[in-house]
């Protein structure tokens, strides 16, 4: 019988189970079934935003059980589909770099549009291809610019959801019966939560040594677990690659042109051999943040404090600028703090 989990994301970034069924098809009625039935074990709280693949009786199933949620498809399982769909099609490997490029870099919806249409003129057979028309009809389900502006802990795939199902291997099997399942499913969720109590003794035994003398450091470092502080870190450190090339102040909401020095890969034909080699090439990429400095209110087009729920590097560029010294409350998100007891 298919073994559906519910996963999420504890505050130390860790896979964590919020419950799972066993179905015996993948009709719509079994998903809503199966929907509901975890709804009430939840309390009736809802998610805010679910990851599924492209399974179609389970968007039915999540549109009738869950109808304000926002709803995501697998960004990795749609990707890799790139070789099987599109690999017949004349100049395949440059094609699937734009795709990768329209995908991946637009920072808006605006821009996504522009490039796609860019993309089909430049190759037009693709225009041909079904795969890619179904994929731009539900666009705002699996672009990222479309998505990122919703709260998703950081996940873009079911990533951890097959992980889990990894996990569970070591637990059960096609031969385990149901009672012996049960026994097995709470040693497993046992162990999840001994894991996380241990790292929770981490996050207050140790300290991870501050690597700036910004004042902000020594505050995530007092708030944040061990594992969202080294994220808070990384973009404090990724500040020295940034630099404000622009600023409109005449407005109530100031606008800052962010610059940011991104290594990226590239990949490009080998004159000599029909090989594909990739190097990393350094670009210079733009960001626009908006600063309501009464409110001390920010937001990045790169929108990772909306999908991480920690803020970005350009956005401590601004905050830094104007003499910020320390995270407004409102960007230390209570579900990343150490105190959190669950």
């Amino acid at each position: 019988m298919p073994f559906a989990l519910f996963v999420g994301v504890n505050h130390h970034g860790q896979s964590t189970l919020f419950g799972c069924g066993l179905v015996s098809n993948e009709h719509t009625q079994t998903f809503v079934w199966l929907f509901r039935t975890w709804l009430d074990c939840m309390g009736g709280c809802a998610p805010r935003s679910i990851i599924t693949d492209q399974d179609c009786s389970m968007k039915s199933a999540v549109e009738i059980v869950f109808p304000d949620a926002k709803h995501r498809w697998c960004l990795w399982h749609i990707m890799k589909k790139i070789p099987e769909k599109l690999r017949s099609y004349n100049e395949y490997e440059k094609i699937k770099s734009k795709l990768k490029s329209v995908v991946h870099d637009t920072q808006s919806p605006q821009e996504f549009e522009q490039d796609w249409s860019e993309m089909l003129e430049k190759y037009k057979n693709l225009k041909q291809s079904d795969w890619l028309s179904t994929l731009y009809a539900e666009k705002h389900r699996w672009v990222p610019c479309f998505v990122k502006t919703t709260f998703w802990a950081g996940m873009s795939t079911t990533q951890r959801s097959e992980s889990m199902n990894a996990f569970f291997d070591g637990y059960v099997h096609s031969k385990t019966s149901l009672k012996l399942f049960v026994q097995q499913y709470e040693n497993a969720l046992r162990y999840k939560m001994e894991k996380e109590i241990k790292t929770d003794a981490k996050s207050f035994s140790k300290t991870i040594p501050t690597t700036t003398p910004y004042e902000m450091e020594k505050q995530a470092q007092s708030v944040y677990t061990i594992a969202k502080f080294k994220e808070f870190q990384q973009e404090l450190i990724g500040k020295m690659f940034c630099e404000v090339i622009g600023v409109q102040e005449d407005t109530p909401v100031k606008m800052y042109d962010v610059q940011e020095e991104v290594w990226i890969p590239k990949s490009t034909l080998d004159e000599t051999s029909p090989e594909i080699k990739t190097k990393k090439v350094m670009k210079k990429v733009t960001f626009k943040v908006s600063f309501q400095k009464d409110e001390c209110q920010l937001e990045c087009s790169c929108h990772r404090f909306e999908f991480r729920g920690i803020l970005c590097k350009h956005a401590i560029c601004v905050l830094l600028r104007n003499g910020i010294t320390l995270l407004p409350e409102r960007y230390i998100l209570r579900r990343w703090r150490k105190d959190v007891r669950r």
